[in-house]
């Protein structure tokens, strides 16, 4: 019963980001932190699955690295984004200026 449980909270965690992705697309923020949300929903799958079957973990460090990664670069282009258009709401950015 308590395995159910471990595999199903990661993900309703997942759905949950989805929609809040998929519902609240004004700010770039918004928007990148229900995908980090959502890749810590996938993390939590993969270090309870690993740890039922009985697997190394080191899978799972792999994965938490490249998310890191994958947040620095988002908060980067936030960053540069909010430097030269002054604010991260989608509805300012024109795709005309280059």
């Amino acid at each position: 019963m308590l395995s159910l449980f471990y595999l199903m909270f990661p993900l309703f965690m997942f759905m949950c980001g989805g929609w809040v992705f998929s519902s609240k697309r004004k700010h770039l923020l918004l928007t990148l932190l229900s995908l980090e949300f959502m890749v810590l929903s996938l993390f939590m799958f993969l270090f309870f699955y690993l740890g039922m079957l009985g697997y190394e973990l080191f899978f799972s460090m792999v994965f938490l690295t490249f998310s890191v990664c994958e947040g620095a670069l988002g908060l980067s282009i936030l960053v540069s984004m909010i430097r030269t258009h002054g604010n991260d709401f989608f509805q300012s950015y024109s795709v005309l200026q280059c």
